[in-house]
């Protein structure tokens, strides 16, 4: 036979691996090591939620659902949607119920793109974007924000990134790892932009729910832009619910039936379990949101005031559970740093450049930790940078 490399497939293996597994793997052979990494929310998924699930087991409902999710759930997150965020979605064939937001938006690139599309991907951003893209068929262009602007994507830059080629306009705010948002001025120009194009938008608002001083608005909302715009999300960040791994995509019906028919030859049906615990969240979790949306925001404070004031000059992050802090003045790169912090003070966060090239200078540190573990993270960081 011969070798391996000759016989899988030449697109999977030109990938490299999450640049974030590399410090969880450290992680693993180290003790005591303060890990400010993950991007999970350090609170069990609440009580109630749980309750729904485990009552689901009890009462046998351990089969199938449809497809697309039990109609329930679908008809929980239409109402969900338009109570929150004022979009309206119908949940018979322009919702489908997914293994968590990273099925909906694999699902989503594969039912729009052919080969050579040309998709554009703000960066930094999420890992999982650009080897998507490229396991589609598409040609990912990465659109890179800057501080000037607050990390934020401006219609000026992508106009400039628009070519006769461009299929997609991945759409990643609140953004991990930055923490930028978007208002519904930055929306309402990056529309303008596009209506006279046929370019479509994939919108991952899976921190929809994480945002501070304002509430979150959808590209869908603006007019003009529901027809062509892919919303993804799920339940890990706002609920708790990251192991229980199930989200959805919205799109209008046409777009709909074509990632349906991705899921059902996939996936076949998200967990039977989870979607009844979704339900409950959806019906009865807002006061949880509000509750764990407050904590990330003090937790926010604490720490950008804290990274300052021991040197390293830190975006206020408008969303999700992020700290981009400057890590560029001590003449290494953002992985030497890393590493150094990592072995020399057991404190673990990840480099900017695993989130795109141009994040380099910078490193990503999660707040979705107590704010003691913080604090004892930052008194070593001040620690190790008094050392420099």
């Amino acid at each position: 036979m011969r070798p391996y490399r000759d016989l899988l497939s030449r697109t999977v293996t030109a990938l490299e691996p999450s640049g974030i597994r590399k410090y969880f793997d450290l992680l693993d052979s180290m003790d005591d090591v303060i890990s400010l990494t993950v991007g999970q929310p350090d609170f069990i998924t609440p009580w109630h939620i749980r309750v729904a699930g485990i009552e689901s087991l009890e009462d046998g409902k351990t089969y199938y659902t449809s497809n697309s999710g039990l109609l329930r759930l679908r008809e929980s997150i239409a109402r969900y949607l338009h109570r929150r965020f004022g979009l309206t979605y119908e949940p018979d064939g322009e919702i489908t119920v997914t293994v968590g937001g990273s099925e909906a938006i694999d699902a989503a690139v594969r039912a729009v793109c052919n080969p050579g599309d040309e998709v554009i991907i703000p960066v930094p951003c999420f890992v999982c974007y650009e080897p998507i893209v490229r396991m589609a068929g598409g040609v990912p262009v990465l659109l890179e924000t800057k501080a000037e602007d607050d990390f934020r994507l401006t219609a000026e830059a992508l106009r400039a990134a628009i070519t006769d080629k461009t299929k997609l306009l991945i759409l990643p705010f609140p953004n991990n790892p930055t923490g930028a948002t978007l208002d519904e001025h930055d929306l309402c120009e990056i529309a303008d932009v596009l209506r006279p194009t046929d370019i479509l938008v994939l919108s991952d608002e899976i921190y929809a729910e994480l945002t501070y001083g304002r509430r979150h608005v959808s590209i869908a909302s603006v007019e003009g832009m529901r027809e062509r715009t892919i919303l993804a999300s799920g339940f890990s960040k706002a609920y708790a619910m990251t192991g229980w791994r199930l989200g959805y995509v919205c799109a209008p019906k046409e777009i709909s039936a074509q990632i349906f028919k991705i899921h059902q030859y996939s996936i076949m049906c998200a967990p039977t379990t989870s979607q009844y615990a979704a339900i409950e969240a959806l019906e009865a979790g807002d006061a949880d949101i509000e509750m764990m949306r407050s904590e990330y925001d003090r937790r926010r404070r604490y720490i950008v005031d804290g990274l300052e004031s021991i040197g390293l000059h830190t975006f206020m992050p408008g969303g999700a559970f992020y700290a981009w802090a400057n890590v560029g003045g001590f003449g290494m790169s953002c992985e030497r740093f890393c590493e150094r912090l990592l072995y020399e003070a057991h404190v673990a966060v990840v480099p900017g450049t695993a989130f795109g090239a141009c994040g380099e200078g910078f490193a990503r540190i999660s707040y979705a930790y107590s704010v003691s573990h913080i604090d004892r993270a930052l008194k070593r960081i001040g620690e190790f940078i008094g050392t420099l």
